[in-house]
């Protein structure tokens, strides 16, 4: 009798919940055997969910579980594991509660025992239960916006008197949709006025007049829409006309009064989320005679300026700076507007924003464009350059906008573009220090990355000055300034050398620059005068600069030499003379020498000739050091080569000096600060 009390107490429940059978372990209640096992799975109908109830529970005990063991699953989610012994009322607090499925979803058991009882243990025994699942009270998720009623296996939503349910079924929303165009006065409010307004509003109001009229709209005072703390409208009301959407408008403050629409025909657009605080709005409207607004387009302003303008009146509509009307041959940013009866300016032309097009960039790939090669180009955008080699920096600056007269302006004030320039005079393989460098010295790949070698018409040298431009002696040269040079530079040797040597890099001229007061149509070995002796070469194509071929840097123009100052002259000329024969260089050579005085230089009685030594020209040398025959063109840079930090810079040309058997150890050079202009201008002329 007390066990049938028990199970009529334990079962009892709602009319709607179905007992659909127990389950209990392998032997039960006179208990299980070792290795015996046990596996049970059911379901839930849709909109019911399944309950295991435990009643006794007596299995051997052990850590985690391991020997003996109740396992229950949910949906395959492992969700108790159970043994020893629990008392009934432990099982009805603690372990039956969470032996729950979802809605629709499925609970399995799982027993096994193993073969260390010391004792029979008599097992478990349970009831499972299919009931339907309370989704108005147990979902909060159950998405009715106003009332949620329980079916058997679902449930439905309902709504308010006056409300209707939306076709999502679970959203309430008013019916607010009304065509007021019948009437010239009267007034608009929020759903359910003088109620607070309903929620998931979505209403829409046509008001409507003669075409000669404008409805013209006056908010009450008690205006509160919903709005967040940061002033964005939660709620929102808006006025839609045929020129465009006013608002949103919401919070406390209503939009000024009167209002005038400028139009003949409005809706009134009136949205609300489900969520928050719902209060009211309200307006009249009214129609009035058409008046033109005071702005007849965007970004323009209109002269006379007046509130309104009445039919006939004109203005003058001037376009704001930085744009401009689009609607003629040649654009302009003025034109003269005629009010209408109807409430509109003719013309109605629109003034556009300026736009400077893509900036004007070489093709070569060099000067670039930071991020998008898409940019925007109107008025007040912005560009920004950078060089794509890190042999160049930007000359310039980086950042340009479009400004109001449609082209591209730095940020100070310039309008032609940025431009790459190379990076001179700094090798990235420097020679060893002064201290340890006696006599002459071959050079390493890298080190004297400026200097060229010509074998033809004459052999000589020439100085790398930019990614087009060489500069050299004018007597190397000859005198055709169309004849075409081949120059190489590179770690090679100087008698063999042609364009298929490996480790060369292959320059050929496109024309060859004399200096204009150069002396022309006189042979180098009976001259007497090498005044002006420089010239320019331009190439073919641009060259490709790197590691091992870099620029020169040009020599400041203002700065004198000084006496004894030591320089590094290079070269792939005469080393030495055996029974009267010249043998060149094979690789390139270079000496540091120092500069002579002024008065050292004059004196030129090595020979039976009177050489002329002019302001163009100085004289360097050292002992056992010096240029030599077929050095000629080549570089004599300041300071000398030894890897300081400041930039090397091409100061003198190897022009004309004494024959080197005499071995005076005194040559002399093109001052090549001389010329600096007019190696400018005749490259930016070219």
């Amino acid at each position: 009798m007390i066990r049938l009390s028990l199970l009529i107490l334990l079962f009892s429940r709602p009319a709607d919940s179905m007992l659909l059978g127990g389950v209990e372990s392998p032997g039960y209640p006179t208990g299980y055997l070792p290795h015996a096992s046990q596996n049970w799975s059911r379901c839930a109908h849709k909109g019911h969910t399944l309950s295991i109830k435990l009643i006794h529970l007596d299995l051997e005990d052990s850590q985690d579980c391991e020997n003996d063991a109740l396992k229950v699953f949910s949906n395959g989610n492992r969700i108790s594991v159970l043994c020893g012994k629990r008392e009934f009322e432990d099982l009805q607090s603690t372990v039956n509660p969470s032996l729950v499925s979802s809605p629709g979803g499925c609970l399995s058991l799982t027993f096994h025992s193993d073969y260390s009882n010391t004792k029979r243990h008599s097992g478990f025994r349970g009831f499972y239960t299919d009931q339907d699942f309370d989704e108005c009270k147990d979902d909060p998720d159950n998405g009715c916006t106003q009332f949620c009623h329980n079916d058997i296996g679902g449930y439905h939503c309902s709504c308010r008197h006056g409300d209707y349910l939306d076709v999502d079924k679970h959203t309430c929303t008013v019916s607010c949709t009304q065509d007021l165009s019948e009437l010239n006065n009267g007034d608009v409010s929020r759903p359910s006025w003088p109620a607070p307004y309903a929620e998931n509003a979505n209403c829409r109001y046509t008001l409507s007049a003669e075409a000669t009229l404008q409805l013209e709209l006056h908010f009450y005072e008690d205006f509160n829409v919903e709005q967040s703390p940061d002033g964005q409208c939660i709620d929102a009301l808006r006025i839609e006309t045929p020129s465009g959407i006013l608002g949103p408008f919401c919070g406390r403050t209503p939009p000024p009064s009167p209002f005038l629409t400028h139009s003949h025909r409005v809706q009134i657009r009136f949205t609300s989320d489900g969520f928050g605080t719902n209060h009211r709005f309200r307006l009249h409207f009214r129609t009035r005679d058409v008046v033109c607004p005071s702005v007849v387009t965007s970004h323009s302003t209109a002269t006379p300026q007046q509130a309104e303008y009445r039919e006939g009146e004109t203005v003058t509509v001037t376009c704001d700076l930085g744009h401009f009307l689009d609607t003629q041959d040649t654009p302009s940013s003025q034109y003269v507007a005629v009010c209408q009866n109807t409430g509109v300016w003719t013309p109605n032309d629109a003034c556009e924003p300026v736009d400077c097009g893509y900036p004007n960039i070489p093709e070569d790939g060099i000067l670039q464009l930071v991020g998008s090669d898409n940019p925007h180009t109107r008025c007040k955008d912005q560009i920004q350059f950078n060089c794509s080699s890190t042999y160049y920096t930007l000359g310039g600056d980086d950042v340009y906008t479009c400004g109001a007269s449609g082209e591209w302006v730095s940020r100070g004030g310039q309008t032609e573009m940025p431009k790459c320039i190379e990076v001179c005079g700094k090798p990235e393989n420097h020679p060893p220090s002064a201290a340890r460098i006696l006599g002459v010295r071959s050079a390493t790949m890298g080190e004297i990355l400026w200097h060229l070698l010509i074998k033809e018409p004459s052999r000589g040298g020439a100085s790398l000055i930019n990614d087009r431009w060489a500069v050299t002696a004018a007597h190397v040269v000859g005198e055709a300034e169309e004849t075409s040079l081949s120059l190489f530079v590179g770690l090679m040797d100087g008698r063999t050398v042609s364009k298929r040597s490996s480790n060369v890099v292959v320059m050929d001229s496109e024309r060859i620059i004399i200096h204009p007061k150069y002396i022309k149509g006189i042979p180098p070995v009976k001259r007497t005068n090498f005044d002006n002796d420089i010239a320019l070469i331009i190439f073919a194509s641009r060259v490709n600069l790197g590691p091992h071929l870099l620029p020169i840097c040009l020599p400041m123009v203002n700065r004198d030499l000084l006496e004894n100052e030591q320089g590094t002259v290079s070269g792939w000329g005469i080393t030495k003379v055996e029974e009267d024969r010249f043998i060149t260089s094979a690789l390139l050579r270079y000496a540091h020498i120092g500069i002579y005085s002024l008065a050292e230089c004059k004196n030129t009685s090595f020979t039976e000739k009177r050489m002329t030594f002019t302001d163009n020209m100085f004289c360097a040398g050292a002992e056992g050091k010096d240029s030599c025959k077929k050095d000629s063109g080549g570089p004599f840079v300041l300071p000398m080569l030894t890897g300081g930090s400041e930039p090397y810079r091409l100061t003198g040309i190897v022009s004309w000096g004494p024959p080197c058997q005499e071995r005076q150890y005194k040559g002399y050079y093109t001052k090549v600060a001389n010329y600096v202009d007019w190696i400018k201008e005749t490259i930016d002329a070219t």
